[in-house]
């Protein structure tokens, strides 16, 4: 027997022996890794509040198919103004628990593109019957301001609303706090916003300086919130430009800087996302929304584009505004999943925009109207 042969038999026990205890710590970290990734999950997962819709929406617009493997989404996006808790924290004041903020996303079936539709707080509709959120009786609409949807019925009665005058099915529904807003904003450490003259609104208690800088916590609420000493003269409009201008910057943010691939980061959003948000029951789970987001992830940033309804003033009340009879087109391109042309996406907003050295005149008006909106150009 050689010398070589010698050593390599006096060794294989030592090194099965080292192998064996690489094997098995490897064997117990992957065990460890996979117990706190269950661990992680059911712990996301049960933060999310679900709904149950069951009948109280009546009769709803029928789902129209397309042709596909897939089928088109449309989730309505609210976020609940509630000074209940931590939510009325540095904000004051009282309200019955509105949305302000209402946002139509429309994912396409072929997953190529995304719409999210403003719809003004403050425009004049004619609302459908709704069950009162505290389960006593029923209202029977009429004539009101939207967001007067949320207040009289929660979310449901939103969604029922948005259903009757849109003739679009809705899939889903998302509500957002304060507080879930602001976590999610400081889970991504902040977003950077630009504020062409300082902000002293007296009437919402809010002061943001002129300038571009980064925003977190209550100032990045503030900025989303402030309707008054600051853009176009009916204030919810201009509000829902910058709440558009920062969706688009989060979005980006959220994208680019490698926030879904990084599981730390990644967990601290989806944390903050998860933990108060209120959706219907069928979206109520991490899996379901986490499938969503890679849609989304897919479309492309450039292919995101967020837009207001159309809309004109209110005639009989300067500080309402009703939404203009070409919306109806809207909602039919929306209702049928097909592309909308430049009559709808004009002054849109997108997070993979980027600016041009020589802007053509729809390009000049459209940074005119960002700047009468409180935007920079």
């Amino acid at each position: 027997m050689s010398e070589v042969e010698a050593r390599h038999r006096e060794r294989s026990p030592r090194a099965r022996r080292y192998a064996k205890r690489i094997g098995i710590g490897v064997g117990v970290f992957v065990m460890i890794v996979a117990i706190v990734a269950v661990a992680a999950y059911r712990y996301l997962d049960g933060n999310i509040t679900g709904i149950n819709i069951g009948d109280s929406l009546g009769d709803r617009p029928a789902v129209i198919k397309v042709a596909g493997p897939s089928q088109p989404i449309n989730v309505l996006v609210m976020g609940s103004d509630t000074r209940a808790g931590a939510n009325g924290r540095g904000i004051g004041g009282s309200t019955p628990g509105l949305s302000d903020t209402t946002i139509l996303l429309h994912l396409s079936a072929n997953r190529k593109y995304a719409y999210g539709v403003s719809l003004p707080r403050d425009a004049m509709v004619q609302r459908p019957s709704c069950k009162n959120k505290n389960g006593h009786g029923v209202d029977p609409g009429g004539l009101t301001q939207f967001n007067a949807a949320y207040a009289i019925g929660g979310p449901l009665c939103t969604v029922k609303t948005v259903e009757h005058l849109t003739g679009i099915r809705i899939n889903h529904f998302i509500v957002v706090d304060f507080v879930g807003f602001k976590a999610m904003v400081n889970a991504i450490h902040g977003v950077t916003i630009c504020v062409p003259s300082a902000v002293n609104d007296d009437v919402g208690h809010i002061s943001l300086p002129a300038g571009t800088y980064k925003v977190s916590g209550q100032q990045a609420l503030d900025y989303v919130r402030v309707r008054h000493d600051i853009g176009a003269p009916t204030g919810d409009i201009g509000r829902m430009k910058r709440q558009q201008s920062f969706l688009s910057a989060m979005i980006k943010k959220v994208v680019s800087a490698g926030t879904l691939a990084n599981p730390i980061r990644l967990f601290n959003f989806l944390k903050a996302a998860t933990k108060s948000l209120t959706t219907d029951q069928a979206f109520a789970s991490l899996k379901t929304m986490a499938s969503l987001g890679k849609q989304l992830e897919s479309v492309g940033l450039s292919h995101v584009q967020f837009i207001t309804v159309p809309w004109q003033p209110y005639p009989p009340d300067p500080n309402r505004v009703e939404w203009s009879p070409s919306s109806s087109a809207l909602w039919n391109l929306i209702k049928h999943d097909r592309r909308l042309g430049s009559q709808f996406n004009g002054d849109s907003v997108s997070p993979g925009s980027k600016p041009t050295k020589h802007p053509t005149t729809a390009q000049q008006q459209k940074a005119a109207d960002a700047r009468s909106a409180g935007l920079c150009a």
